[in-house]
């Protein structure tokens, strides 16, 4: 009789445990349900103190360590460019750090320099016209590793259907949510000065490698035509005429083209630049939505979209706050 009351209490306190497990996941998200819509962002201009690597987005953990530490109060930013799914772990480019201030509002000297004091850069994002987005809830660490792994992939899915161009992914932890962000027009306004050097060394040596290719094939090319000039001669002038006019082609693709591509460029759902013009774009509090949205949404077209994103680290991996 003993040992069958044992039992009991050892089947009733792993139950409790395996319900207490459950529940926990359920207040972290575990069935909320992943909204992805396009429409006015849900931040405006962001002044933020930052630190900027390139390696696997695993490293990120401990960033966003260095940034709590220095000020627990402000809201935590993670800006990842690269596709982990496509580009090597040791070649992903991100940024990663705190909000210093939002809007009209001014970052602090005192801040700034504290930030700066710990090897934090400083750098300001405007306010996002148009966005790809969506919110988890943000209640227990849990959270961030249900976040990563329900929220990117209906992104990805999202852009991939619409064929849209959003870049880079920006999450914001501010509160009890976490902001998941992806601009869908001048993407190049959210890259850090260290990621922009780094597009144009890579569209530098991009375009330095076409010149050669070109030159190679240019003086192939004109060796074949020299030969068959040669050749026809011996059967007719008229022949000769006109095979000694030949000349090589030039490369299909221009410099301004490579200028506007990038090895790593943003996320392969994008590969023909939709201008989301059948997206239902959400209306915001103030009324602005749709009608203000149409004008400017020609910016897809010459960017390339293959290489960028698709999945984050794990909440394990980041060790954040």
């Amino acid at each position: 009789m003993t040992d069958w009351v044992l039992l009991g209490l050892i089947a009733a306190v792993v139950a409790l445990l395996l319900l207490t497990v459950f529940g926990f996941a359920v207040y972290s998200g575990l069935f909320t349900e992943v909204v992805v819509s396009a429409g006015s962002p849900p931040v405006g201009t962001m002044t933020l103190a930052y630190k900027f690597r390139v390696g696997p987005y695993g490293e990120s953990g401990q960033l966003f360590t260095d940034g709590c530490s220095i000020s627990s109060k402000l809201c935590s930013i993670g800006v990842y460019y690269d596709n982990p799914h496509t580009v090597s772990p040791e070649k992903c480019r991100f940024a990663i750090g705190r909000i210093l201030s939002e809007g009209d509002a001014k970052p602090s000297e005192e801040q700034i320099k504290r930030f700066q004091k710990y090897g934090f850069k400083i750098f300001t994002f405007p306010a996002p016209s148009h966005v790809v987005m969506a919110t988890f809830p943000f209640t227990t660490p849990l959270s961030i590793h249900l976040a990563v792994n329900r929220v990117h992939p209906a992104l990805d899915t999202y852009i991939k259907e619409r064929k849209l161009c959003a870049h880079p992914r920006i999450e914001i932890y501010k509160q009890d949510r976490i902001y998941f962000v992806c601009p869908l027009a001048r993407q190049g306004d959210f890259y850090v000065p260290e990621m922009k050097e780094l597009e144009r060394k890579s569209r530098a040596a991009a375009v330095e490698a076409e010149d050669a290719q070109t030159d190679i094939t240019g003086v192939d090319t004109m060796s074949e035509a020299s030969s068959i000039s040669m050749e026809a001669t011996t059967d007719s002038r008229d022949t000769s005429v006109a095979t000694s006019i030949l000349l090589p082609f030039p490369a299909s693709r221009g410099r301004e083209e490579a200028d506007n591509r990038s090895e790593h460029s943003y996320s392969e759902s994008g590969a023909s630049g939709s201008s989301f013009e059948e997206l239902d774009l959400e209306v915001t509090g103030d009324g602005e939505g749709a009608p203000g949205l149409l004008p400017d949404v020609g910016y897809a077209g010459n960017q390339e979209v293959a290489d960028k994103w698709t999945k984050e680290p794990i909440a394990a991996e980041r060790g954040e706050e």
